[in-house]
C-alpha cells in the first residue's frame, strides 16, 4: 500500500512539472522554423546549381520526347 501512495505522489509531481512548461512550445516552433528555412535555402542552392539544373533539364527533356 505504501508503494501505491508513493507512486501517486510521483505522478502528481510529474503532472505538475509538465504543466509548468509554459512557452516551451513557442521556442520549439521558432527553432523548427529556422531549421526549415535553413534547409530550404541549402536545397535551393543545390537545385539551382549548374550540374543539378542540367540534369533536371535532361530528365525533363527525355520525358517530354518519349514516344506514345
Amino acid at each position: 500500500m505504501a508503494g501505491k501512495v508513493a507512486m501517486g505522489g510521483w505522478w502528481r509531481a510529474r503532472r505538475a512539472a509538465a504543466r509548468g512548461d509554459a512557452g516551451m512550445t513557442t521556442s520549439e516552433y521558432a527553432v523548427g522554423t529556422i531549421a526549415a528555412a535553413g534547409f530550404a535555402a541549402v536545397l535551393y542552392k543545390i537545385v539551382t546549381s549548374g550540374a543539378v539544373s542540367g540534369a533536371l533539364e535532361s530528365v525533363i527533356g527525355k520525358a517530354l520526347d518519349a514516344p506514345f
